[in-house]
């Protein structure tokens, strides 16, 4: 027999269902092939933008940074990696930036920009802590210059290098503590400094000449003349 498409009771008296199931008419999607009901009954919500996770975030909606950081940490972890080269230290390092970023989330004029904002953090985050490394590794730079002299109070001379040098090195502003020990410590040229902080090669040694001037004065002239001794 014949049947209308409206008849679609047939189908469903001919079913081995449950007695209580109540018959249901064809729903709108009835006719539509596969592939078209699916996407018309589940449509993917839109990934939303840094800049919309930011306006989220200042509204202190807490799963918007989660989701920033999630995004970005691994880009983050690259570039402290490579001013430290050292993964605790660069893990530690980004952690932090994350913290320092959505406590200073208002600063960043240009949610659009939320990357190179971020990245601008990390980075001098990543700079101060290799610099506050480097202080604290003085000591262990130090023997190497009190061992070359044959002196009975080359322990003293030692302590009393390590422990000025490194209170001196305390007084400098952040900029001038980084040129410092990037040109006295680690050999950097003016060029790679200019490149790294972001300044001019004249700017790069003004910062050094500040800086050795104020060593020259803590350290007084034989302790200066120790520490740059191989400049």
């Amino acid at each position: 027999m014949q049947r209308d498409e409206g008849e679609w009771w047939w189908d469903y008296l001919s079913e081995s269902s449950p007695p209580n199931r109540a018959p249901q008419p064809p729903g709108p999607n009835a006719n539509l092939p596969p592939a078209v009901i699916i996407l018309s009954v589940s449509t993917p919500a839109p990934i939303p933008s840094d800049a919309d996770l930011v306006t989220q975030c200042l509204r202190g909606d807490g799963d918007a940074f989660d989701a920033l950081v999630r995004r970005h940490y691994r880009t983050a972890y690259v570039v402290a990696f490579g001013v430290l080269v050292h993964q605790q230290d660069a893990e530690e390092v980004c952690q932090d930036s994350f913290v320092k970023a959505l406590e200073r989330l208002d600063d960043c004029r240009d949610p659009d920009r939320f990357v190179p904002w971020l990245m601008t953090i990390v980075r001098n985050r990543a700079l101060s802590y290799r610099s506050y490394r480097k202080v604290r590794e003085t000591s262990e730079l130090v023997p190497e210059i009190a061992e070359a002299r044959d002196s009975p109070f080359r322990d003293v001379a030692q302590a009393e290098l390590a422990d000025r040098l490194t209170a001196a090195l305390a007084t400098l502003s952040e900029v001038q503590r980084q040129v410092v020990l990037m040109h006295d410590l680690d050999g950097w040229s003016h060029k790679e400094i200019a490149e790294e902080l972001e300044m001019t090669e004249v700017r790069s040694r003004q910062h050094l000449f500040v800086a050795r001037k104020a060593l020259r004065e803590r350290l007084g002239g034989s302790l200066f003349r120790e520490y740059t001794k191989n400049d």
